[in-house]
């Protein structure tokens, strides 16, 4: 079946629109700090952070475990040895930034340097966390 000319030129149009859509939506700062974020996660902290919002750090020096979660603050949970939300943490590097540069920039802190970094976080009451 052969579409008349004007129908062709709208459905191409329509098309375009959609490509130009996809691609602005690709591109904002939140997008591509979380395909950097992505990039850096192992496959299995990226299927949490797929399926849930969240991954799991190992801590350099106490090997605790830690839940880093969407946000760019008061979204770290200390995790017991159940693997149960506990102590939460709070840091983040200075400026403006979308929560996936946040989150990797919490990543390799508690991955590189956990004592360090923990004794410039703030410590927070466990606050249940809200779950969409």
């Amino acid at each position: 079946m052969r579409w008349p000319a004007k129908g062709r030129d709208q459905a191409r149009l329509k098309l375009v629109r959609s490509l130009l859509h996809t691609m602005r939506a690709e591109n904002t700062p939140e997008a591509r700090g979380r395909r950097l974020l992505r990039d850096w996660l192992s496959a299995g902290q990226r299927d949490q952070f797929d399926a849930d919002r969240y991954f799991d750090v190992t801590g350099s020096d106490s090997g605790k475990r830690y839940r880093i979660c969407y946000g760019t603050a008061a979204n770290i949970r200390e995790l017991d040895g159940n693997g149960k939300e506990g102590t939460g943490w709070c840091f983040a590097p200075v400026g403006a930034l979308v929560p996936g540069d946040v989150m990797l920039a919490q990543k390799i802190a508690l991955e590189t340097s956990e004592a360090a970094t923990l004794t410039l976080a703030n410590r927070i009451p466990l606050i249940p966390r809200v779950t969409h």
